[in-house]
């Protein structure tokens, strides 16, 4: 679907003069899918950390094969597909877990492992937040937003001509996890390199453009059910803060631009990784999460700012 440009962004004058109308909120309100988002990403680190530091072993092994209570197997699907490139045929355990793991992204949502799991996501937030604060403007180098799933293609043909399961030897995921959970600082070296790219190449450079781990879930949840809905769009003041905060800002035009063309206001883009910023910056309550089926909105617009979670301009 062609991306529709959104409108133009309101003067000063014309944001303060609606802003009068909408009572100020919390700091918590205005970032509550970010806390969450945050918690659930340092959950999924303490599930390991449990046995080194309590002796209490919850999880064990790593973030791309893992057993949990010792009952409960789950492996990177990406991982498994290396493994058969390679042509190592996986044991039973590893079958299922990548099973497991890929119906419930598939299901939920694919990208939602970019932003709720995984251990790179606040690394990029970061860089991001530190490039608004020196006022890095310009976007830097800018690859196509395909380019990274020519590096998916690429990391199985690789694997397939090593006879390795070669990405994981520079995966900047695995390495944020060896780095908290073993304390392996060697592997600092590929985080550190993300956040510098992110920081001073290409904002945004990695997670929306590069990285084949995003790609291949993104391919895996493209019918998923959960999804950001612009049920409100009626009440947009074209602020511009959803396109602001958006990791993937493509994905919102044809949603929130596109009732005079029909669209449906559901964000359907399987680039979407349902990180919830939109849904937090909205001081008109446009947003919301709901399912792939809810094609409902709201088309009156409201006068005092809704229960939402956003983060002011």
């Amino acid at each position: 679907m062609t991306a529709v440009s959104p409108t133009p962004r309101l003067n000063r004058e014309a944001r303060l003069a609606a802003q009068e109308k909408l009572p100020e909120r919390s700091f918590l309100a205005r970032n509550k899918f970010l806390f969450l988002r945050r918690l659930s990403q340092a959950g999924v680190f303490a599930l390991f950390l449990t046995g080194p530091l309590f002796g209490v072993k919850i999880a064990e092994g790593t973030i791309a094969s893992s057993m949990t209570l010792k009952v409960l197997p789950l492996t990177d699907p990406l991982m498994l597909l290396q493994m058969l490139a390679a042509r190592h045929w996986p044991e039973g355990l590893a079958l299922l877990g990548a099973a497991i793991v890929a119906i419930f992204y598939a299901l939920v949502s694919g990208r939602a492992y970019c932003s709720w799991v995984c251990p790179i996501n606040p690394v990029t937030d970061l860089a991001f937040w530190l490039r608004e604060k020196l006022g890095f403007q310009a976007k830097g180098w800018q690859p196509k937003p395909e380019t990274r799933f020519w590096v998916l293609a690429m990391v199985l043909v690789v694997s397939g001509v090593t006879g390795t399961i070669a990405w994981e030897l520079v995966n900047p995921i695995t390495h944020a996890f060896r780095v908290v959970v073993f304390g392996a600082t060697a592997s600092l070296t590929f985080v550190v390199a993300v956040f510098l790219f992110d920081l001073l190449v290409a904002r945004r450079g990695w997670c929306s453009h590069l990285c084949p781990v995003g790609a291949f879930y993104g391919l895996l949840g493209s019918g998923a059910l959960v999804k950001v809905s612009t049920h409100h769009r009626a009440a947009c003041d074209h602020c511009m803060d959803c396109y602001a905060v958006c990791p993937e800002p493509h994905v919102i035009s044809p949603a929130l631009e596109g009732a005079k063309k029909g669209n449906s206001p559901i964000i359907s883009s399987a680039d979407c990784t349902t990180c919830g910023r939109c849904i937090d910056v909205c001081d008109r309550g446009v947003f919301r999460f709901t399912h792939r089926f809810d094609a409902s909105e709201t088309t009156t617009v409201p006068t005092v700012r809704s229960n939402c979670s956003g983060e002011t301009p």
